[in-house]
Parts: C-alpha cells; sequence; structure tokens
C-alpha cells in the first residue's frame, strides 16, 4: 500500500489531478528551532542534501528578526539624508559581503567598501585568517576608508570575535560614525574575543543584525561525512544586508528623499558614462569611483 501510494505521488499521470509538493515531502524542520516531527511519509523518502540545504536557507530566513532589520535601516537612511556614506568591511569570507553592496545594480551608489588584498585570500588563505586575527592592518585601512562624523558603518563577522573586525568596528564609532553589525550572534555569545579590549563586536555596535546561522556556518549533516556541509552565512547575510538597504530606501523615498542607486547597465542603453556620471557626486569619498590613470586600468566590471 505505501509503494502504490508513492508512486501515486511521485508520478502526476497516476495520481489524476494531484501532484506533489516536494517542498513538503523533503522538508526538514530545523534542529535549531526544534520543530516537530517529520510524517510516516517524509521518513520513507531519504532526505536529499541538496533539499536539505535550501531547507536551511528558508528556514534561516524566516528567523531573522524585521526589527534588527528596521533599526538598522533607521541608522542608514539618517546618514544617507545627511550626507553621509555607508563603509562595509570585513575580513575572509565576509569580505565578500562588503563588496555585495557595493556598484550593485538594484543598490545603492553611496557605498564604500573597505577592500585589501590582505581581506580576502589573495595573498594567502593562512595569511588572511593570521590576517583578521590581528589589529596591525586597521589604522592603514581606516585612513584609506576616509571616515566622516555621519557616515555608518557595517561590520561583518559570522563569529564576531576576531580582532580586526572588531578593531574597525571600535575606530568607526572614535571616528563618529554609528555600527552596525551582522554576525552569528548565538556563536558569538558563546566564544571568547581575540581583541585586547575583550570585546566582541556584538557588543560594540549600535544595531546588530543576526544572521541565525549555526554555530560553525555549516548547517547540513550528510551520512558518511565526519562535519556537516553547507555554510549559510554568506547567503542569509546577503539577503539581510538587501533588506536594510530596500527598508532604508523606502523610508527615504516617503520622505520624497529617494537615494541614488544603480541599474544593469546591461539592459537598455545605460553607458558607461551614465555610470560615472551617477557617481561623480561621491569621488571625492568613494576612491572606487575614482578614473585610473591608464597604466592602472583594469576590466572594467559594470553592474
Amino acid at each position: 500500500m505505501q509503494t502504490k501510494r508513492l508512486q501515486k505521488l511521485l508520478n502526476p499521470a497516476l495520481a489524476g489531478h494531484h501532484q506533489i509538493d516536494f517542498n513538503s515531502v523533503f522538508r526538514r524542520k530545523s534542529r535549531r528551532a526544534g520543530y516537530g516531527k517529520m510524517s510516516n511519509l517524509q521518513r520513507e523518502i531519504p532526505m536529499n542534501p541538496i533539499t536539505s540545504f535550501f531547507d536551511e536557507i528558508r528556514s534561516g530566513l524566516g528567523r531573522v528578526e524585521m526589527g534588527q532589520i528596521q533599526a538598522a535601516a533607521e541608522i542608514v537612511a539618517q546618514a544617507l539624508e545627511n550626507g553621509g556614506i555607508i563603509h562595509t568591511f570585513g575580513t575572509g569570507h565576509s569580505s565578500l559581503l562588503a563588496q555585495e553592496l557595493f556598484y550593485r545594480a538594484g543598490g545603492l551608489v553611496a557605498v564604500n567598501p573597505i577592500l585589501d588584498s590582505k581581506l580576502g585570500f589573495e595573498c594567502g588563505a593562512f595569511e588572511s585568517t593570521a590576517f583578521e586575527r590581528s589589529t596591525e592592518g586597521a589604522a592603514e585601512l581606516a585612513a584609506k576608508a576616509g571616515f566622516h562624523s555621519g557616515d555608518v558603518g557595517i561590520v561583518i563577522s559570522n563569529s564576531g570575535r576576531n580582532a580586526l573586525p572588531v578593531e574597525m568596528a571600535l575606530r568607526m564609532k572614535s571616528a563618529g560614525l554609528q555600527v552596525i553589525a551582522l554576525t552569528n550572534l548565538q556563536q558569538s555569545q558563546a566564544s571568547n574575543s581575540r581583541h585586547p579590549s575583550g570585546k566582541r563586536l556584538f557588543e560594540i555596535a549600535d544595531a546588530v543584525l543576526d544572521n541565525c546561522c549555526p554555530s560553525g556556518d555549516a548547517a547540513v549533516e550528510i551520512a558518511g561525512m565526519p562535519h556537516r556541509l553547507g555554510p549559510l552565512s554568506t547567503i542569509l547575510g546577503a539577503a539581510i544586508l538587501h533588506a536594510v538597504v530596500l527598508e532604508a530606501a523606502a523610508q527615504l523615498a516617503a520622505k520624497g528623499k529617494p537615494p541614488a542607486t544603480f541599474v544593469s547597465s546591461n539592459v537598455g542603453n545605460l553607458s558607461q558614462d551614465d555610470l560615472q556620471n551617477l557617481a561623480a557626486p561621491y569621488q571625492d569619498r568613494i576612491r572606487y569611483y575614482r578614473s585610473l590613470a591608464p597604466n592602472q586600468r583594469g576590466t572594467i566590471l559594470n553592474p
């Protein structure tokens, strides 16, 4: 009976007008959230790691607190309304999120990512880990960023414990910036800081965005594998950051002060000159919008 039932569910031709909802069949309730037991039908169908991963993404997004996004958006909107810009910073894979908001179709123009080859992996993977655990590079990075009082800083660190992100947040605060932290709050609260102050990122920030990831980031258990796979922090972090931008833009638009935004240069007839003109008001503040000398030019990437 069970075999025939499954055949009907999985084959619409046998089931008549009924079709299977794969999400309901394969959905695995998050262990972290402590949901109820799976149905008998779910037990009979082996869990697919891809489906499990997508389910963890949906579950994580469902745990995001809208109040946190609202609070962060208010800080961003206030800074933009007063002529400030958004500085974004992260190390390792978090540096990808610092770039995620920059020069992006459907994104804000007033974003200054704090970039350096040592923040990513261009100078070596283990060197990147050593760099984020030290405050050594903070002074130079902050000087190049050019913090102004009234700007806003977004510091991204999944662990929230490493010295460099904490130091950058402290330097932002000292310069008169409000700081938004994007971090794994549960993991960070259970960790010791590597910064000399003993502080973790969430303890410094004016607003905290919890990425709602499992401790250690990876979310999916696979039979025969010794550790979980499927990290969530980049996916959930990007969604949370864009949600903050959306809410901030909505707040400003409601006041009749819509912020400058990029649209895709690959749809319609937008030219390179149009992009440069849009970024021109920010060239003095955001060095990545300044024209490079011919011998410094590489491939130009448009949003």
